[in-house]
């Protein structure tokens, strides 16, 4: 009994700890970043015959965009993104913020088509074991989706405490292949907490889903007729795809998402070895061409990396993040090295990998919230290498998006909105009555245009 008392004391204490647990945070001397952790979760642990407690540690980082952009009025206020990068597994602070829309690219150098041009920015190493983000013990990882989102619900909440700028700053969820996931879960939960009024000073200005892991289930029997169609895939292996894929479908409809998640690796397995290693990110080379590119479609697969995602840029990169800018952080603990990506928490998340978010994007249109889903091509600034999606296809895109549950919406149409870039159609808008389908083609500039027009910017 006394054992209990004491394991149940131990737990209570670690509870108002959490509650009362201050973040710790740093920031540049202009005021225009600030960057920390912040302590969403504890669990207490049976060590050695004692109970002890292990935080869950989440970093972000936050960009304050420059004057004389940044401009607000009550009527168009200044927005923030929150980036929420894919895997799961892949750094929001290293990946998404230097390799694709922060203020510097991978080389530490300006980049021209900074989103931070358009929005105040954050960037959120989620799920905990990402990045800069740890747990004090690995027993504290989260093990679902919805686990990983109630922490960055925590995040959030922290965050609003932390910036007063977003009381006046509507927030977009940016998220990015599983991220995206991550996303539409994170809306629902938020716009539930601020309408309850648990949340305050916060508005929730939309969603923005990028190659989103929404439907598995369609991307799967979507990969034979893509690949075939770009002659990628040798015609021999063209049916057995297809019956994967349709296993795959047949699966998660049954809910056997670890069966699911099998047949789907075993799918793509075949597509490698039938395809001459077509890259799942980029159709026109091969896996191996690109260690940057290797990066999404390996880690969303879980499969091993090759020598060449191992080569001299890769490591160049990570030596970047960890002997460059982790000094400059100051508050980072000497013994979290970063990684590009963490198959470990890609693991953990395994059971969860094929469950469709489909629900959820159809929950967000009928609260009234914005969606936008941007798809297909777009040039990765960092080694300008055109990206034309294959593991969340276009065509599987297209279908979730046509099978959307929501009366209101309206017929699925062409508008007179194409993004030129140089004179040339580089996107095309498709809208809804609340959601937008955006597709940037060949540049970041029509990423740029994208999110310009998402958050209803005026500045191309």
């Amino acid at each position: 009994m006394e054992s209990a008392g004491s394991m149940a004391l131990v737990l209570l204490l670690c509870l108002i700890f959490l509650g009362g647990a201050s973040a710790i945070s740093a920031g540049s001397s202009d005021g225009s970043q600030r960057w920390g952790y912040t302590k969403p979760r504890r669990v207490t642990l049976l060590h050695a015959c004692r109970s002890v407690c292990a935080d869950v540690n989440m970093f972000w980082w936050w960009y304050r965009s420059p004057q004389p952009l940044r401009v607000s009025t009550p009527a168009r206020p200044w927005p923030t993104g929150l980036w929420l990068q894919g895997g799961p597994g892949g750094s929001s602070t290293g990946r998404g913020n230097f390799l694709e829309i922060g203020p510097l690219d991978g080389n530490l150098q300006p980049r021209e088509f900074t989103w931070l041009k358009l929005a105040d920015l954050i960037f959120v190493d989620a799920p905990v074991g990402v990045g800069f983000s740890y747990a004090d013990h690995e027993s504290a990882l989260a093990k679902s989706d919805d686990q990983a989102v109630l922490d960055l619900m925590g995040v959030v909440k922290a965050l609003v405490r932390e910036l007063p700028s977003l009381e006046s700053s509507p927030l977009y969820l940016v998220g990015e292949s599983y991220g995206g996931k991550f996303a539409v879960k994170l809306a629902v939960s938020l716009v539930k907490d601020i309408k309850d009024g648990n949340i305050s000073n916060l508005t929730l200005g939309g969603v923005v889903l990028g190659d989103a892991w929404i439907s598995p289930a369609d991307y799967a029997v979507s990969y034979a007729k893509l690949l075939n169609a770009v002659s990628r895939l040798n015609d021999n292996a063209v049916g057995d795809v297809d019956k994967m894929g349709i296993k795959v479908k047949e699966q998660i409809e049954a809910e056997q998402f670890a069966a699911a998640q099998k047949t789907w690796t075993d799918q793509l397995d075949v597509i490698d070895s039938k395809s001459d290693s077509v890259n799942m990110d980029n159709f026109l080379i091969d896996t191996g061409m690109s260690p940057v590119l290797a990066t999404g479609s390996q880690l969303l697969s879980g499969r091993n990396s090759s020598k060449a995602y191992e080569s001299a840029l890769y490591i160049t990169f990570e030596d970047i993040i960890n002997k460059v800018i982790k000094p400059l952080l100051k508050i980072i603990p000497k013994s979290i090295v970063w990684h590009e990506a963490t198959l470990e928490v890609y693991e953990l998340l395994k059971n969860d990998f094929m469950k469709p978010a489909v629900k959820e994007v159809e929950e967000l249109l009928a609260l009234g919230v914005s969606v936008t889903v941007y798809q297909g091509q777009y040039r990765l600034n960092y080694i300008f290498l055109l990206k034309l999606d294959v593991i969340v296809p276009t065509i599987g895109v297209e279908t979730w998006v046509r099978k959307l549950k929501q009366a209101t919406l309206l017929p699925l149409h062409y508008c007179d909105s194409a993004i030129h870039c140089s004179q040339q159609i580089k996107a095309y808008v498709r809208s809804y009555k609340n959601l937008g389908h955006m597709v940037p083609v060949d540049q970041p500039y029509a990423a740029f245009r994208m999110i310009a027009e998402t958050t209803r910017i005026p500045r191309c």
